[in-house]
């Protein structure tokens, strides 16, 4: 038995043709299969729809009834599947997207003009925010992270470019409070610790001669969910703080903030893409990531 949208569709062909021969020949099928069909319709609906003579096939009165009202459903329905089909093929619609605040303010324009430029019939709306957003509870069709390995096993992901991170201060600071020397020397400094760090309150630095870790307890004078704060108030003589390189690097080119424990490094992390568990990524969001990829892919940020 065939479906009921099936049983339709076949019964508006040969409505439209006045002939089953000719309806089956539109619909690429047999004739025994549309008389089959559209037999099926009328004994589900209990009703005849069609009066069948040698030369012609008429409608009846419950037919042309059925016929108007099912006629524009079948058309809205054929609509739709086009318009998913062009979603999923075409450079149009609504594309949604999260970043890092920082990150967007700093590093995203380049890829977001491209973009723009290729794509002038997408609605692209960015979100800039520190909060590890949701996507698939949150309606976003992409989220950019800056974080270590993802743990979400909800979505996919892609990496796009490593993330250096450097402990800072200010000259000023240092003049101060000392210079640290080893890990362990930074339980005795202020801290301007990140929010949304992955593991808090401890700063896990690996030195790069030996391979070992040592975690170190921070004393966080401040907590904040914005990099560029920090960096803001670190050259402002606050404390140490633990930031991606690209917020830092005109500060440490200007003398503004120093880095400290060169030998010791931060976890790895990245700039990574996340999307819903798509089997294949929309045109549209094909795009967008190809745009990030080309513009900040391959190198650190």
């Amino acid at each position: 038995m065939t479906g009921h949208a099936e049983q339709i569709t076949a019964f508006l062909a040969v409505a439209a043709e006045h002939s089953f021969a000719r309806a089956a020949k539109s619909l690429g099928v047999a004739p025994s299969s549309v008389t089959r069909t559209v037999s099926e319709l009328e004994a589900r609906l209990g009703v005849q729809l069609l009066v069948r003579t040698t030369r012609r096939v008429s409608l009846t009165q419950a037919g042309t009834a059925f016929r108007a009202q099912v006629e524009p459903l079948m058309a809205g329905l054929a609509q739709a599947q086009n318009d998913v089909r062009a979603f999923q093929t075409t450079l149009t619609g609504t594309l949604r997207v999260s970043a890092p605040l920082s990150f967007g303010l700093h590093r995203l324009s380049a890829p977001l003009i491209s973009f723009r430029d290729a794509t002038p019939d997408v609605d692209l709306q960015i979100s800039l925010t520190d909060r590890f957003v949701d996507i698939l509870t949150e309606d976003f069709d992409m989220a950019l992270r800056i974080s270590g390995a993802p743990s979400d096993l909800s979505t996919i992901w892609r990496k796009i470019a490593p993330v250096p991170r450097s402990l800072v201060a200010s000259p000023n600071y240092l003049a101060q409070h000392g210079t640290p020397q080893t890990p362990g020397d930074l339980t005795a400094h202020t801290a301007l610790a990140y929010t949304h760090l992955a593991n808090g309150n401890v700063w896990q630095l690996t030195s790069a001669a030996s391979g070992l870790t040592e975690p170190v307890r921070i004393k966080a004078g401040l907590t904040c969910d914005n990099g560029d704060l920090l960096a803001q108030l670190a050259q402002a003589d606050q404390g140490i703080a633990l930031l991606p390189d690209f917020l830092l690097r005109d500060a440490i080119a200007s003398g503004d903030l120093v880095r400290l424990l060169p030998g010791w490094n931060p976890p790895e992390i990245w700039l990574t893409a996340f999307f819903p568990p798509y089997r294949r990524l929309p045109a549209a969001l094909d795009r967008f990531t190809a745009c990030v990829v080309t513009a900040l892919g391959g190198t650190p940020l």
